[in-house]
């Protein structure tokens, strides 16, 4: 892309999170958009399909970026303790973005949106963890860590994140001793 696509795709993304900020996804018109972004409506278009191309883009970079910036996104079934610090300090350090792309009818997507990433990344490093266990776990820790938190995200975060660590580890170490005992049963005394 050269340097006046990238300035003009610039715009496009500036003028909608202005909009994004201030009214509902649903309620933005392309010319609304163009007017503020001082372009063409056909310029619109050589970039993005609908309004709905354009934030569903911008909702998968930001989580690109979200996780590209943990030290090992593996570290969710090896390390969930730390995994989760870095994962709330990322979240934190995008929070505007995060709350102006995610709110609305688009909220229930960031927890989808990161379950998705996170997945392709850890499994496509790790492809012999690709079984339905991996697989429910995965979505239970993601999902269920995404929804406490923000059940209770006006309360102290410290305490939260605390507690999603040790349900998180406990869920982790149960599966583990599972998996030892299915592979190595006690032997019988017939």
């Amino acid at each position: 892309m050269d340097m006046r696509q990238q300035r003009t795709r610039r715009r496009i993304i500036n003028a909608f999170l202005t909009l994004r900020s201030e009214k509902p996804l649903e309620k933005i018109t392309i010319r609304e958009l163009s007017d503020k972004a001082t372009i063409h409506k056909a310029t619109f278009y050589l970039h993005y399909h609908d309004i709905y191309d354009l934030s569903e883009s911008l909702e998968w970079e930001v989580i690109d970026d979200i996780l590209h910036g943990l030290s090992d996104p593996s570290k969710l079934l090896t390390d969930p303790e730390r995994f989760n610090e870095e994962l709330y300090c990322q979240l934190m350090a995008n929070e505007s973005l995060l709350t102006i792309l995610f709110s609305g009818s688009r909220a229930g997507m960031l927890a989808f949106r990161m379950e998705t990433r996170l997945k392709e990344y850890i499994l496509n490093r790790r492809p012999e963890w690709d079984t339905l266990e991996i697989n429910v776990i995965l979505t239970y820790l993601i999902q269920g860590a995404y929804h406490a938190y923000m059940q209770y995200r006006d309360k102290n975060a410290k305490q939260i994140l605390l507690v999603i660590n040790q349900l998180a580890s406990s869920v982790l170490r149960q599966y583990t001793q599972t998996e030892t005992e299915i592979a190595n049963p006690p032997e019988s005394d017939s």
